[in-house]
Formats: C-alpha cells, structure tokens, sequence
C-alpha cells in the first residue's frame, strides 16, 4: 500500500512538473527572454484546461503527500 502511494506520489510529481512547464509565460520572466513569452502562444479555452488539469495533478499530490505523512 505504502510503495503505491509513493509511486503514485512520484507519478503525480513529474506530471505537475511537466504541466506547469507547458504554461505560457504570463509576464516578461525567464520565457520573456528575447521576445520568447509571445512566441508561443496559445489559445485560451487551451490554457484554462491547462489550469484545471495542473490543479487536479497539485491536488492528487497534496493529498497522496498527506496520506503519506498520517502513515508514517
């Protein structure tokens, strides 16, 4: 049961890795870098399912993180 749950935990940690790479950049940080942040644009019905799918990756985290903790 343990080792699933840390499997799980790594699972989710490298997709919530990869989702929020995949962001736009919203102002002129590291993406803003020789006018890279508007290069890739993309649209905004994509960006929101983004959004809701990095959620749903930072929740599956946070509670696998404390279900975790509590069986320690």
């Amino acid at each position: 049961m343990k080792i699933l749950l840390i499997l799980v935990q790594m699972i989710s940690a490298a997709l919530l890795l990869v989702f929020v790479m995949l962001h736009t950049a919203k102002g002129e940080g590291m993406g803003g870098i020789g006018g890279a942040a508007r290069l890739f644009g993309t649209p905004k019905g994509m960006e929101e399912g983004l959004d809701k799918i990095t959620a749903g990756c930072a929740v599956v985290f946070m509670a696998v993180s404390l279900i975790l903790a509590i069986l320690k």
